[in-house]
């Protein structure tokens, strides 16, 4: 495994590969239920790789990813060798008292006395704000000097502007966590972003580097592409290659559900040094990011924080549906799919009442209800 260390924190070594623990084998398509032996099992591979930088969350798993961490480290007698990372739940943030609130009570869900890297979750203007007006990170920082938190960070899903404003305005960010990968360069923090946070000292994590699984499940005219390289590689480690290449790129998240998964792209992690991309590597991923640009109709990384739909609507995996339709083909098989699983128990694209709730939870600014009616016409 390849280490790396972040610009504030340099005595820190960061696997090159990190853990997230958003996407995990799950039991009947059930998010809210681990299947913990496979899951147990992933984490265990994941350590015997050299992963040391394990990332979770309050809302994952229908907030059962954290516990399950807690368990799953406290079992395998790995609290100790890993880096644990989870977020503060800003959007539930009413009052300052509300910060040590969550924080303990993530300290017990992780069974643990400390949190390495604590991020403020998913930023935007409208919860930086909060963040303020709550005095949220004067409160981290005295967490931090308690030794409940080791660093201090935050995930983002805004605007440039936004991000720079967020980067300038607290001196004491140590990392900051982005979406990038090959089809996302210039989306929400982008290179531009990247660059700029490591400019003022901030170093980067990077999710959504296969942009939800789909970089890793491509087309055959996408494979061709690849192939045309003349060294054959999985289209997952063309993708990691390429965030993997920014100097400014501590630890990639990649949501693993599975061993082998684990194991390719800790591969991957383990060859691909920074700035090593050639110019002709370059142009191969160029073709690629063209093909899926003039095909994919929505940007959704099915992250699901538009959920729970108070209609039910199953948003990210009708859009999910769609783009997949519209990139891979297989109209048949998906609007069957779509109509079994989804429109006959109620949670189609045509249960969308536009209600708008999912609106401002959207990192990606998508007109969740507008596109909505779109998925449906084409599935249907």
């Amino acid at each position: 495994m390849q280490y790396r260390n972040f610009i504030k924190i340099p005595q820190l070594n960061i696997s090159a590969l990190g853990l997230g623990m958003m996407r995990l084998p799950t039991l009947d398509g059930d998010a809210g239920r681990i299947d913990e032996d496979k899951a147990m099992a992933l984490l265990r591979a994941a350590l015997e790789a050299g992963v040391n930088y394990v990332d979770t969350a309050w809302p994952y798993h229908n907030q059962q990813s954290e516990g399950f961490t807690g368990r799953a480290l406290k079992a395998l007698g790995a609290r100790d060798k890993v880096y644990l990372a989870t977020k503060a739940p800003v959007w539930h943030i009413k009052e300052a008292a509300d910060w040590e609130k969550y924080l303990d009570e993530q300290l017990k869900r992780l069974d643990t006395d400390h949190i390495d890297f604590y991020l403020v979750h998913a930023l935007n203007a409208e919860r930086w704000d909060t963040t303020k007006a709550t005095g949220g990170l004067d409160i981290l920082e005295r967490a931090k000097a308690a030794g409940k938190i080791g660093h201090i960070g935050f995930s983002f899903h805004d605007s440039l502007p936004v991000f720079k404003d967020i980067i300038d305005g607290y001196a004491g960010w140590e990392f900051c966590q982005v979406q990038y990968n090959y089809l996302d360069e210039g989306y929400q923090a982008g290179t531009a972003g990247i660059e700029y946070a490591a400019s003022k000292g901030v170093s980067g994590i990077i999710m959504e580097p296969l942009r939800g699984g789909a970089l890793a499940r491509v087309p055959k005219e996408v494979m061709d592409i690849f192939s045309s390289y003349g060294k054959p590689r999985m289209a997952a480690e063309w993708a990691l290659r390429f965030v993997l290449d920014r100097e400014e790129t501590v630890t990639v998240l990649s949501g693993m559900a599975s061993e082998g998964q684990l194991w390719e792209n800790a591969a991957v992690a383990s060859s691909a040094m920074m700035n090593s991309l050639t110019n002709k590597e370059r142009a191969v991923i160029e073709a690629a990011r063209d093909w899926f640009k003039t095909r994919m109709p929505v940007p959704c990384t099915t992250c699901g924080y538009c959920k729970p739909c108070p209609s039910g609507v199953a948003i990210p995996e009708a859009f999910e549906l769609w783009n997949s339709l519209v990139a891979f083909g297989g109209k048949e098989e998906k609007a069957s799919w779509y109509k079994s699983a989804y429109v006959s128990a109620g949670h189609g694209a045509d249960a969308c009442t536009r209600c708008g709730v999912c609106l401002p939870k959207c990192p990606q600014g998508i007109a969740i209800p507008d596109r909505l009616a779109e998925a449906h016409a084409a599935l249907s």
